[in-house]
């Protein structure tokens, strides 16, 4: 009788030990990168059991990492296991852009490119995301030729932005299609000559 008392207490033990919280370790800046560009940062978040929020906190606000300003303020944005906050999520944004940070630049000109949370506005889309492209942000330059083939933009970047994004350096052929078609699209507003200067290794005239 005992023997079975015991052997049940150890269940029972068991089974509030694993009902408990994995440990967390913070995310290292590859692991947010990557997170970044295949968007699953907020789920990594919500799937981590909203056991980091004070540590991306600490580093957003206080260390003022881009990347998790970039991650805190995302969270902000659609109240991620915070209270929703918006107005702070897109002045962080803004900081992370600022301090020179891609992915921020980026996520900024998506938001003033449809308009949500700012009044939309694809002239400033263009101007937060050129900085990034021109440092060889591959996001970046596919937001950029996307804008350009919207028709926003300076026309004379238009050879410039073809040039980055063509000849650029793929990891997949998805995103080597997408990109093609970006570039389809921004090739009938420009004249052949410019787009066969464009598809040089190097840009001779702009």
């Amino acid at each position: 009788m005992l023997r079975l008392l015991f052997f049940i207490a150890l269940l029972c033990l068991s089974s509030i030990t694993s009902a408990e919280p994995k440990a967390v370790d913070i995310y290292s800046q590859e692991q947010l990168i990557d997170m970044i560009r295949d968007k699953s940062y907020l789920t990594r978040v919500k799937g981590d059991d909203c056991q980091l929020v004070q540590d991306i906190e600490a580093r957003a606000e206080v260390l003022k990492q881009p990347l998790y300003q970039y991650l805190w303020a995302e969270m902000l944005n659609y109240g991620i296991c915070v209270k929703a906050n918006p107005p702070r999520g897109i002045s962080l944004l803004r900081n992370a852009a600022e301090q020179g940070g891609a992915e921020a630049m980026v996520r900024i000109a998506e938001y003033y490119h449809d308009g949500k949370f700012v009044i939309q506005d694809k002239e400033r889309a263009v101007q937060y995301t050129l900085p990034a492209a021109a440092n060889g942000d591959l996001p970046a330059r596919m937001m950029l030729v996307r804008l350009f083939g919207e028709g926003y933009g300076s026309p004379r970047d238009y050879e410039m932005g073809y040039h980055w994004l063509y000849n650029d350096v793929f990891s997949d052929e998805a995103t080597k299609q997408q990109a093609l078609k970006l570039l389809k699209v921004l090739e009938a507003k420009m004249p052949p000559s410019a787009v066969d200067r464009a598809k040089q290794e190097h840009l001779r005239s702009l």
